[in-house]
């Protein structure tokens, strides 16, 4: 029972961040790279993602695990523009 109930904890921002439009964020923006560097930093030196190449998808599975673990630390908002900002600057 556990188990089920961390799983659909962590999907459950899986769906509520795919609902939420992300027209307008790119990497292009300043604030997307900041953004990324401050929260990602909090749990691992920003290099480690930065290894790495995904698919947006993929990055977003990433990000929303990610937020699980740093809690209330990471925002709905900044989990969106680190998913979109890694998406576009590490996609496979």
């Amino acid at each position: 029972m556990k188990t089920l109930l961390r799983v659909g904890l962590l999907l459950t921002p899986l769906v509520l961040v795919g609902m939420i439009p992300i027209s307008g964020i790119t990497a292009e923006d300043g604030d997307a790279k900041a953004v990324f560097e401050k929260r990602c930093s909090l749990c691992h030196p920003t290099s480690r993602p930065l290894g790495k190449t995904k698919s947006s998808e993929e990055w977003e599975k990433t990000v929303m695990r990610m937020k699980g673990y740093a809690g209330d630390r990471i925002s709905d908002k900044d989990a969106q523009i680190i998913t979109v900002y890694l998406a576009e600057i590490r996609r496979k």
